[in-house]
């Protein structure tokens, strides 16, 4: 039997019992003594045997406890985003009191039917890269529930971005409000960092990055400031190596930046790096604003002006309306953290 899996079959037989015994020990323990079931049991583990085709029970059952966690972009990228991991957290803390388990599949997929007949459902964290993959999740007849946008056919969980944008932008713009930039996330389909200026916007409708610009401009418009498209840049990742390319070219502008919206705190946190680098001083020459969060904005000084999400708990309430089959949108509350990126005046 040498590299060939072991079926209930052959294990009965190597222990000389029946087929239904071996399936007792591992489904149905009052039917053994206790004594006899320990003994299966070690016998079993000492061969590399652990129990009758779970998949093949799942199929025969219609479930399996495990619900796919569909990530927006490539698995390696998001396990190293601070906010995703922290999302992750927070569904794999619900998940686990409730003896689920996460499988986590990449949004750059074209179609999820590779693991449609092993999961019970689907939870969509941000909308996916591969447009084939977003129009297929209407016609998911599986439990679904998004974050961070809406589809008209499962409940979803969000922040008001828009409001929150808005708000953070607004105590930005208390001082030097002169030359605002917005360094941005995914406004363009591009793989490079670059502004928006005489480039088509990708399309709005499921877009958090979107919603937060449309806070910025509010927040603008109400200190009657316009701004250009070359002012407002596409940053496909929110990453260091991404931003700093944005950063170093934004505040090379003359005349120079005074407020830098930022789209999330990574991108806030190396564009203030650098500003510092420059010999800039934060906040006396210029204000920086990021969103998200995440605890490192806390730890540097400046400390970072921000928005927090509080991902782990959007992660908990996700998890909590799979698992309690919510129909109801959730608009959960955010927060904007006093920093002395931006200080109140």
């Amino acid at each position: 039997m040498s590299g060939n899996k072991l079926t209930i079959k052959e294990v009965a037989r190597r222990l000389d019992v029946s087929t239904a015994t071996i399936s007792n020990a591992f489904n149905r323990p009052d039917q053994l003594s206790e004594k006899k079931r320990h003994a299966i049991l070690a016998s079993c583990e000492a061969m590399g045997y652990f129990g009758p085709n779970k998949a093949a029970r799942s199929l025969r059952q219609g479930t399996s406890n495990i619900i796919a966690l569909i990530l927006p972009d490539e698995l390696d990228y998001m396990m190293s985003d601070p906010v995703a991991t922290q999302f992750m957290q927070g569904v794999a803390q619900t998940f686990k009191a409730s003896g689920k388990h996460l499988l986590l599949f990449s949004g750059n997929n074209p179609s999820v039917s590779d693991v449609f007949d092993f999961v019970d459902g689907f939870i969509c964290y941000g909308s996916p890269r591969n447009t084939e993959l977003l129009a297929q999740l209407p016609t998911i007849q599986k439990p679904l529930v998004t974050i961070d946008f809406d589809i008209n056919t499962a409940p979803s969980v969000n922040i008001d971005n828009e409001e929150a944008a808005y708000q953070v932008a607004k105590m930005a713009l208390q001082a030097h409000n002169k030359h605002p930039i917005i360094l941005g996330l995914r406004l363009l389909d591009e793989p490079l960092t670059c502004s928006i200026e005489n480039k088509k916007i990708i399309s709005c409708d499921y877009s958090v990055s979107h919603r937060r610009l449309d806070g910025y401009k509010r927040a603008l418009a109400e200190h009657n400031i316009t701004i250009d498209d070359h002012s407002i840049w596409h940053i496909p990742e929110s990453a260091h190596d991404y931003a700093i390319v944005a950063a170093r070219q934004a505040l090379a502008q003359i005349p120079k930046p005074t407020v830098l919206l930022c789209m999330s705190d990574i991108i806030a946190l190396t564009a203030m790096q650098e500003a510092l680098r420059l010999g800039l001083r934060v906040p006396q020459d210029i204000r920086i604003v990021g969103f998200d969060g995440i605890e490192q904005g806390q730890r540097y000084h400046p400390t970072l002006a921000t928005v927090q999400q509080f991902s782990v708990e959007k992660g908990q309430k996700a998890a909590e309306m799979f698992l309690n089959g919510y129909v109801q949108n959730e608009i959960l509350d955010f927060k904007v953290i006093l920093g002395e990126s931006a200080p109140i005046k």
